[in-house]
């Protein structure tokens, strides 16, 4: 198998097992990061279960609370009216008497109209450091009412009373329970992002996971809890003290990633091919060149020691009296050697170009072919200047000459020695454009894209390197292009399109 001449057909089969490799690849990854995915929201879902059910739970923890107030307060009420019997001196005050010694729980203190202390009870309270009741003291006793007894006709007692203390720790548990359940929420939210709001969900009461900056933000604000809304019903909640309130929230960040890093993994894995394609190619095109450039160079090294004994011979054999139209012929077949020789040793290296008579230059190349080639091939040659001058472009003669010689060439082969060779020169405003058009056999479709590669070739005995050759002279030295504009059973033709760069004319 000819690996080279069949390396489409390869590239296509590599690039299909590297395309089905990537996409199993992303298959494999994307069902691995779904099962993450479904996992992650299983425990979205369930921090929201947890969080609907423990407002639930502090709701009945509040409905408790004050069930417990009324009973204490009731039972407040009684202690305070037990005292007002024994004031009043009832005559069955036996059954007030017991219910206030069971007292254990409520706090009392007892002051004249003073508000000198007078007595306590259930309150740690020293008489030698507290004399009166006042400030704070007052300020905590006088929740309520006080209990006015009256002893004497001018002398009252006050008696002053509040929630026992057991009542007062569960208020306060019952506190701390309703205003710390919301930054729990934000803060043990499993990295989901979170919103508190009130009832008309547009005020924020707390936020989590969200960047303070951005929150402070009312456009982004509201874009945010949109898209919340759009993601997951808000789980409404009803919390004492606070009311109606929604917590909206959305998948977490690591949801977000995961969902994005096959698409990332595909761009990696495709930039990283591109570049490692675009890097072997440009490694190898500089090997090519490099090789070219020794080839080169080495065959004119080659064909330069016997030319100049050639040109040796000639002289000899010219003072010898042959035939002097032989020689000159000989002669001419040397100089186009020194032609041949000069064209190799310019190969790797920068030529320099020149403006020159494009129409002139093609025309002394055909004259020289005409005589060496078959009588059966016709050769015509039309120039169409647009300023009715002669057509100039920057290029280098010798290499210039040597692609239209082989374009010549080929063509002769492609007619079998017998046909047409047109050659149309015109130009525009930035191109000098020269087609050349052979009546062969022409090029099949599918090799066209081919025939300029180095090796190609659909000759027994050919190389494949005369069009390769052609392609890197007018490419690389002459920044133009080389093509097949056409190509049928009836022929076919071959476009060289050259700059009228300003840049190379200064030169």
């Amino acid at each position: 198998m000819n690996f080279y001449n069949n390396q489409t057909k390869l590239r296509f089969l590599l690039s299909s097992i590297g395309i089905l490799i990537i996409f199993a690849s992303l298959w494999y990854t994307n069902i691995l990061i779904n099962k993450i995915r479904i996992n992650e929201r299983n425990n979205i879902e369930l921090w929201a279960k947890t969080i609907v059910k423990k407002a639930t739970l502090v709701s009945s923890a509040d409905s408790l609370f004050q069930q417990l107030q009324i009973e204490e307060r009731k039972r407040a009420a009684l202690l305070a009216k037990a005292y007002k019997k024994i004031a009043n001196e009832d005559d069955d005050i036996d059954f007030y008497v017991d219910l206030i010694k069971e007292n254990t729980t409520i706090p009392i203190i007892m002051t004249n109209k003073h508000r000198k202390i007078l007595g306590s009870a259930n309150i740690d309270l020293p008489a030698d450091s507290i004399e009166y009741l006042r400030n704070d003291l007052y300020k905590e006793f006088t929740e309520y009412e006080p209990i006015i007894m009256e002893y004497l006709e001018n002398d009252k007692i006050y008696l002053y009373y509040e929630n026992s203390h057991i009542f007062s720790r569960i208020q306060q548990i019952v506190d701390d329970l309703n205003k710390s359940f919301l930054q729990e929420v934000v803060l043990n939210s499993a990295s989901v992002p979170v919103i508190v709001t009130d009832s008309t969900q547009t005020k924020i009461i707390n936020f989590g996971n969200i960047n303070e900056e951005k929150i402070r933000d009312s456009a982004y604000v509201y874009d945010l809890i949109q898209e919340m809304k759009d993601e997951n019903t808000p789980l409404q909640i009803d919390l004492p003290q606070y009311g109606k309130q929604y917590i909206l929230y959305m998948d977490s960040k690591l949801q977000s990633h995961l969902r994005n890093f096959p698409i990332i993994v595909f761009i990696a894995i495709a930039f990283f091919i591109i570049l490692a394609y675009l890097m072997f190619s440009t490694s190898r095109k500089a090997e090519q060149n490099q090789v070219w450039a020794g080839l080169a160079k080495e065959t004119a090294h080659q064909i330069g020691t016997p030319l100049s004994s050639m040109i040796a011979w000639i002289d000899l054999l010219r003072m010898q009296d042959v035939d002097k139209e032989s020689l000159d012929e000989l002669e001419k077949d040397i100089q186009r050697l020194e032609i041949i020789t000069n064209r190799f040793s310019k190969i790797g290296s920068v030529p320099k170009l020149k403006l020159a008579d494009v129409g002139e230059n093609v025309q002394q190349f055909v004259d020289y072919l005409k005589i060496r080639t078959s009588k059966k091939v016709n050769y015509k040659i039309e120039i169409f200047p647009e300023n009715g001058h002669s057509i100039v472009a920057p290029i280098n003669e010798p290499l210039f000459g040597w692609v239209i010689e082989n374009l010549c060439k080929n063509a002769i082969d492609a007619m079998a020695g017998d046909g047409d060779i047109h050659i149309v020169i015109t130009e525009d405003q930035q191109h000098v454009i020269i087609d050349i058009n052979d009546t062969g056999k022409g090029i099949p479709k599918n090799k066209e894209r081919m025939i300029f590669k180095p090796g190609f070739t659909t000759k027994k005995r050919g190389w494949g390197l005369g069009l390769s050759l052609a392609d890197r002279i007018i490419r690389n030295y002459h920044k133009g292009k080389i093509f097949v504009k056409g190509s049928s059973s009836k022929g076919t033709t071959f476009r060289i399109q050259l700059k009228k760069s300003s840049f190379l004319q200064a030169k």
